[in-house]
């Protein structure tokens, strides 16, 4: 039982959000809720058991499926400034451990993983970029952006400006509007651009956060670009999904003997020209806006092995647990079309960004295209997003890009 007066409302909950609670998961969806105080949307409530027992504090939205979303589970907890400052410092402060040199570009929020729940921050030099997806952490964001403004300039780190990418269909499930432009920082004027370049393994990017997709680039990879680039000498590269050219650019720095990277986005293929350009590797890839789906299979039917590397690092095919069959059939037709394409000896990269698609999953649909394909994977790594996008064992939705490296034997 909540023994001291609480200033919060209080919403009771079924025994089964009890336990995913009491297991480390923060969300509590709207058919979990037995009982509830009057409360105002986007507000903090207590959350109790069955029993009446203290669970938690989080934000409340009836407009969401997610209907508490806990930022805290000590009861001793006073959700000041203070204790929001403390959570952006302790989140600034595992970046540097497990980043180094490249905390100018990497992902400083990574909602729920940093007890954030709804709040995205990427960092692109001196530009930061948002996107906040719930109704609570919107409602603090005067309050929490110049927060972290202040938190990292403080500790040397120049910022020049925070951009919010709110151009999201999802909002509307919060009862949010889509809206994206330079969030207003007391006393720092408005960056002139809306473009920053960046210097990821040592290759330079310029990153359009106010055009590009998702916050403008993705930084996820940057380890697994690192990883493949170790393969890349002497060797033919194909590149599918190229979008701003990351994949193919650091093959073709790593000595590749050619580099073909495809895209159906004629503006992302563009993208990728200008940053090849600024690497002074425009002579060393080529570049074609085609839709991969269709591409491969006419690659596949040529008797010349024309490549030896094939990386495929395609979109999310699915976005909720109604699609994952669909998306099923496009992983394993893109994954088998790579093997066929590949001699003996040959290397493949291939990933799949999908939470709702398990490892378990995609593990089973890269054995059964080996299998329909008539070869044999002999695994080079199994590798996870950077560690700026950290995993929370409790919270799974934290785990969502799984990475591959095989030769096809």
């Amino acid at each position: 039982m909540i023994k001291q007066n609480r200033p919060y409302p209080q919403v009771a909950v079924t025994r089964k959000a009890e336990r995913s609670v009491l297991g480390g998961h923060p969300w509590i969806y709207n058919t979990e809720l037995t009982a509830a105080e009057a409360y105002e949307n986007g507000g903090l409530v207590d959350v109790v058991g069955p029993r009446g027992g203290y669970l938690g504090t989080g934000f409340i939205n009836d407009r969401s499926k997610i209907r508490v979303r806990l930022i805290s589970r000590s009861a001793n907890d006073r959700f000041d400034e203070a204790f929001y400052e403390r959570r952006l410092r302790y989140a600034w402060e595992y970046r540097k451990a497990v980043m180094g040199d490249d905390v100018s570009c990497c992902r400083v929020i990574f909602g729920e993983a940093d007890q954030f729940p709804g709040l995205t921050v990427d960092r692109f030099s001196d530009i930061l970029v948002t996107q906040t997806l719930s109704l609570g952490i919107e409602k603090i964001k005067p309050m929490l952006f110049p927060l972290l403004y202040r938190l990292l300039t403080a500790d040397g780190q120049k910022i020049s400006g925070i951009y919010e990418r709110n151009d999201v269909a999802i909002r509307e499930l919060e009862g949010l509007e889509q809206n994206r432009g330079f969030f207003p920082l007391p006393g720092v004027p408005q960056p002139p651009s809306t473009a920053a370049r960046i210097t990821e393994n040592g290759i330079e990017y310029r990153v359009d956060f106010e055009n590009g997709q998702k916050t403008g680039f993705f930084l996820d990879q940057k380890y697994n670009r690192r990883a493949v680039a170790r393969l890349c000498r002497g060797r033919r590269v194909l590149d599918c999904f190229t979008d701003t050219g990351s994949f193919a650019l650091n093959a073709a720095k790593n000595g590749a003997q050619r580099v073909h990277a495809v895209d159906i986005s004629a503006s992302a293929v563009a993208a990728a020209e200008e940053n090849a350009r600024l690497n002074g590797l425009e002579d060393r890839v080529e570049f074609e806006t085609a839709n991969v789906f269709d591409l491969l299979p006419r690659l596949a039917e040529s008797s010349a092995r024309e490549y030896d590397l094939v990386i495929l690092d395609p979109p999310a095919f699915t976005k909720s647990r109604r699609t994952v069959a669909g998306a099923e059939r496009g992983y394993k037709e893109i994954n088998y079309r790579a093997m066929k394409l590949l001699p003996r000896g040959g290397f493949l990269a291939t990933c799949s960004c999908s939470h709702f698609l398990t490892d378990e999953m995609f593990r089973g649909i890269l054995r059964d295209a080996a299998a329909d394909a008539q070869v044999s994977l002999r695994e080079v790594e199994a590798r996870r997003q950077a560690p700026d996008h950290p995993i929370l064992w409790n919270v799974p939705e934290t785990s969502y890009l799984k990475f591959y490296i095989f030769q096809v034997v």
